[in-house]
């Protein structure tokens, strides 16, 4: 396994954690995962869409969006409305509903809405820390209020990426890893070492199964170190 400039290939880039960043929503998390930091606030309703109604069952969403000035190009307002910001939108979503128990939630529908403020790679995953961090205080708020009777998160939802630069695999990709990778991954798992979700893409030649694998056993690795961090963070 080879070595970057800064840090080992297997090295995640400095994490930090905080909680109640903001004070007008039950959930706020900032995240800094080198230079890449991501904003998530969880907010609470009592209406649920629709298709819910009256089947005693909650329902997480997620919206993600990047703020003008987090890239050294400015982002148009409008310009992640569109397919990118939906489709990672949906992975969100899907990554923190697969740790809930909707039916534990009432008719209560949380929104978390993550807002990237500085971009230099693995957007995406830091969202998805973030915002499980976010969802666990919000759904706390909601058990001091009397709104629920218990947190119903099941488990940790943790994410990082991983991919092949120079032919050697690299754990949680900063801006100049990933313009360089021929290979690139975001991997998604639950506390229990559930994968949730794999994202791969080959940038230049196909990778084998081989290195498919030595990928996810590095995500795994970076993903038991980054839980290691929710847990502390949200522990009773």
């Amino acid at each position: 396994m080879g070595r970057r400039r800064d840090r080992a290939a297997d090295e995640l880039r400095p994490v930090r954690i905080v909680q109640g960043y903001t004070e007008m929503t039950p959930g706020s998390v900032l995240i800094e995962m080198g230079r890449t930091r991501v904003l998530a606030t969880a907010s609470i309703s009592d209406s649920v869409p629709r298709w819910l109604q009256r089947k005693r069952s909650g329902w997480v969403t997620a919206e993600y969006n990047m703020i003008p000035g987090s890239s050294n190009r400015r982002i148009r307002r409008d310009q992640y409305t569109g397919g990118r910001s939906k489709e990672i939108s949906r992975l969100i979503g899907r990554s923190l509903r697969s740790v809930v128990g909707l039916k534990r939630m009432g008719e209560m529908m949380v929104n978390v809405d993550c807002d990237v403020i500085q971009a230099d790679g693995g957007t995406r995953t830091a969202a998805v820390n973030a915002g499980w961090v976010a969802l666990h205080d919000a759904f706390e708020w909601a058990v001091g209020e009397n709104l629920i009777e218990a947190n119903p998160l099941l488990d940790r939802v943790t994410a990082v990426s991983v991919g092949i630069v120079d032919g050697a695999p690299l754990l949680d990709l900063d801006y100049r890893d990933d313009s360089a990778a021929s290979v690139d991954l975001n991997v998604v798992m639950t506390g229990r070492g559930l994968l949730v979700e794999v994202q791969g893409t080959a940038e230049g030649l196909p990778f084998s199964r081989q290195e498919l694998e030595e990928m996810l056993d590095l995500a795994g690795t970076g993903i038991g170190r980054l839980g290691e961090i929710q847990d502390r963070l949200t522990a009773e």
